[in-house]
């Protein structure tokens, strides 16, 4: 039978849950089980996918085309296990599914109410994720903190799928605070005893309690504290310090004996977790050799997480070139025509992610510009493709005003447009070009050599694409196809034949790379830019 692992939090958000959960998934394959995971978000919102990136950090794409929180990247990149539609769920999503139902009468006239419509769509849906992947194990992190209003029904399902599956198949982990006051010089167990309590009154009594904290907890005395004022046993209370490698998070807690707890309380019988891969992984990027500095040139720049998978990416390539990457995050708003050389002049390589709406585009363009005149690698994902398509239809072959129907419908020479049948009357949510498309790659360019194949598959999230009426014009300016649709109509890559690497992809290659298996244009780039 599936088990079931939920992950709440505790005191705070931004703990790290999604870490721990991730974390445990990938000790548990390490154990040969096989791993789902899924995010329960208590917003209203039917998916992040019309969020500001400044709201909510990046919108993380699955192979099936759906627009997910960004915890799902982490659980893709520590299991590596492709995740689906059924790994993110929203109170917005639950209750558009439930008025649905209602209007189409499934309910036979029921009072629709919380208990039991709402948590039924939500129960449905923890058990989806198991039975289309077939798991082993599922685990659930459900987002916020314990107490939130909006988080209550997700809390009430979770606890009634333990009674369901029987406690035997269903554990339940919380990550609490565990604050360290510098004026006394020591930790503080009080607000995990209330965080606890408060979920205990909801029904759960957790069996593991993960302890998040900055300072390493010296008073052993505290986990036997913990294990008796929240009733847990005392090895099912673990430390997790923060870390200065996120990947070492695994290591860590299974030095707390983590899977091997997971596994009794589970009743699960599988192998000790091999561990080798992931402590040579470790190891690579503890020791480098060299170090490169990427420009990482955007609109969303202030907030990190809103370029998480690219820049993680990027160290996954710096990781497999015995090399430390470091990030300079660069505002494409503050490069203007007097200063872009100077802006730019002090990195190895530049990466353009993607973006909506026009703020920062000119800056772009320039970047584009100054990375095809100088010989410094770039790599142009999505936004950053139609950039590069832009500055090329500018600056080689003249079209001043060449520009995107996104950020200038007036524009005589629109060499990025929308696709075909599409238009800006759509609604905005979910109507993208979503999710895994297969693309071919013309032989003897760049692409080919990143890949060492003809034919990939990769992961988009955009509406408008190259203009097809000015193929012939930019190809002749010197601009390569190097990718197109299986059916030869949409350009998904470009690239200069004759410069050290410049290549700009129409998909989100950031989605695929792994810790243990960096992306190869993530590789190209960091290559080139280490030889730079």
């Amino acid at each position: 039978m599936t088990k079931y692992i939920f992950v709440t939090g505790g005191v705070v958000s931004g703990l790290g849950k999604g870490i721990t959960a991730a974390s445990v998934g990938r000790l548990l394959k390490m154990r040969g089980l096989k791993v789902a995971a899924q995010k329960l978000d208590p917003y209203i919102n039917v998916d992040p996918g019309t969020m500001s990136p400044y709201q909510h950090g990046e919108v993380y794409v699955t192979e099936d085309g759906a627009e997910t929180d960004l915890d799902l990247g982490h659980y893709e990149r520590f299991i590596d296990e492709d995740l689906n539609k059924f790994s993110n769920l929203t109170t917005g999503k639950v209750y558009s599914n439930v008025i649905a139902k209602e209007r189409r009468g499934e309910y036979l006239g029921s009072t629709v109410q919380i208990i039991p419509h709402v948590t039924d769509e939500i129960k449905r849906f923890i058990y989806n994720v198991g039975r289309q992947s077939s798991a082993d194990v599922v685990i659930t992190e459900v987002g916020g903190t314990i107490g939130d209003i909006e988080g209550q029904p997700f809390i009430e399902a979770i606890r009634q799928v333990g009674n369901e599956v029987g406690r035997e198949n269903s554990l339940y982990i919380h990550v609490c605070l565990l604050p360290y006051l510098k004026a006394s010089g020591e930790h503080k167990t009080k607000p995990t005893q209330h965080s606890v309590k408060e979920l205990q009154g909801m029904g759960i009594t957790p069996d593991i309690i993960v302890l998040r904290t900055d300072e390493k907890i010296e008073d052993m005395a505290i986990f036997g504290k913990i294990a008796h004022f929240c009733n847990v046993k005392e090895d099912c209370v673990i430390e997790n310090t923060t870390l200065p490698i996120l990947y070492e998070a695994p290591l860590m807690l299974e030095r707390s004996g983590m899977s091997d707890i997971v596994c009794r309380e589970l009743g699960l019988d599988c192998p000790p977790p091999d561990i080798t891969e992931w402590e040579s992984l470790i190891n690579r990027i503890i020791s480098p050799s060299d170090s490169v500095t990427i420009g990482l040139v955007g609109k969303y720049t202030q907030l990190h997480d809103a370029y998480l998978s690219v820049a993680e990416a990027l160290h996954h390539a710096g990781y497999f070139n015995d090399a430390t990457v470091n990030i300079k995050w660069i505002d494409s708003e503050g490069i203007n025509a007097d200063n872009y050389k100077e802006v730019l002049s002090g990195v190895d390589g530049i990466i353009v992610p993607g973006g909506f709406g026009g703020r920062g585009i000119e800056g772009m363009i320039l970047t584009a510009q100054y990375c095809r005149e100088s010989g410094t690698p770039y790599l142009g994902i999505c936004l950053g493709m139609q950039i590069a398509v832009i500055e090329a239809a500018r600056n080689l072959l003249g079209y001043a005003d060449a520009n995107s129907n996104e950020f200038d419908p007036e524009s005589a020479h629109k060499v990025i447009d929308f696709m075909p049948g599409q238009s800006d009357e759509v609604a905005k949510g979910g109507t993208l070009r979503l999710g895994s498309y297969p693309c071919n790659i013309v032989p003897g360019t760049k692409m080919e050599e990143c890949y060492g194949s003809l034919s990939i598959s990769e992961r988009h999230r955009h509406r408008y694409e190259f203009n097809n009426n000015y193929r012939s014009e930019l190809t002749a300016a010197g601009l390569t196809i190097s990718g197109l649709s299986p059916d030869d109509l949409l350009v998904e890559t470009v690239e200069y034949a004759s410069h050290p690497f410049f290549v700009g992809v129409q998909y989100h290659p950031e989605f695929k790379s792994r810790p243990n298996k960096p992306h190869p244009l993530f590789m190209g780039l960091v290559k080139a830019s280490l030889k730079k």
